[in-house]
């Protein structure tokens, strides 16, 4: 069984996505055609996956880590339930997990 996620995105259009326990919200985004760029492939050496987690949703995730809160420093549009996706491991306990994509992401890649 899949786990379920509910992405905004970056022009308020819902985007119903799912992954499998273990990814990276950053690989089901992507998988989805989301704009998260994740130029560092996850290795958290930028910002460009920022997104922001439902208030409902946030204290659900594991607390970020020292490195990510470095980054997310650098990241646009910063709220204080931002994280980056490439550092949220789906579990079956995030199971409809809301996250949205700030208005100020580009994704260059694209």
């Amino acid at each position: 069984m899949g786990v379920k996620v509910h992405f905004t995105d970056a022009k308020g259009a819902a985007v119903e996505a799912e992954g499998e326990a273990g990814d990276s919200l950053l690989k089901v985004g992507q998988a989805h055609g989301l704009p998260l760029e994740g130029t560092c492939e996850g290795q958290m050496a930028c910002s460009t996956c920022h997104v922001i987690v439902a208030a409902e949703w946030f204290d659900r995730l594991e607390q970020a880590s020292e490195e990510e809160e470095d980054m997310l420093d650098f990241a646009v549009g910063v709220r204080r339930t931002s994280r980056l996706s490439c550092q949220i491991e789906l579990t079956e306990a995030l199971d409809g997990l809301a996250v949205t994509i700030p208005s100020e992401a580009h994704d260059m890649s694209a």
